[in-house]
């Protein structure tokens, strides 16, 4: 991986989109959701407080997360997709 998050940001690699429903029905692009599920790849050194002190990262390289339907920034590197978020835009860690 070529980058390096800042701060408490973190790359997630989201899931790929479900191709069809429960039922069989095949999905074209225009109706897939967004995923919401991705594997973290990269993650920043954590932030500092006010205080000065560094709050350490509760997620690592290789947790599958769970985050918002729109967060983060869409960025393409070496051909793939990421999402490049804050760790707070992350719900749980699944």
């Amino acid at each position: 991986m070529k980058v390096k998050p800042l701060a408490d940001r973190v790359v997630v690699k989201p899931s790929p989109a479900e191709e069809k429903t429960k039922g069989g029905i095949i999905l074209p692009d225009t109706a897939k959701e967004k995923p919401v599920i991705g594997e973290i790849v990269a993650v920043g050194p954590g932030k500092i407080a006010d205080d000065g002190k560094k709050i350490n990262m509760e997620v690592k390289i290789g947790d599958k997360v769970l985050y918002g339907k729109y967060s983060g920034t869409e960025v393409t590197i070496d051909g793939e997709e990421l999402l490049i978020m804050r760790e707070a835009d992350i719900f749980a860690i699944v």
